[in-house]
């Protein structure tokens, strides 16, 4: 199994340890760009789809808060990679 798969699975399973660098890292293994979106703001944007996620990047921690987990989840599924 690649390596996306495991984390789109991990991701679909709503853990509550998901980190913002795995998030990248699935992110931009499915094609979206992420685009700096003014302090700590950042936008995942496919572009052949335009689909868009926009989540502020969790700090000083690095683990995502479950409703950014809910919306990267929803937004997959509505661009069917989930």
């Amino acid at each position: 199994m690649s390596t996306h798969k495991k984390a789109l699975r991990r991701l679909a399973s709503s853990p509550k340890d998901f980190t913002w660098q795995e998030l990248v890292t699935l992110m931009t293994g499915l094609s979206f760009d992420l685009v700096k979106a003014g302090g700590s703001g950042r936008k995942f944007i496919h572009p052949i789809t335009g689909g868009t996620l926009f989540l502020h990047q969790p700090h000083p921690a690095n683990v995502l808060k479950a409703y950014q987990v809910r919306d990267a989840i929803e937004l997959l599924k509505r661009e069917g990679f989930l």
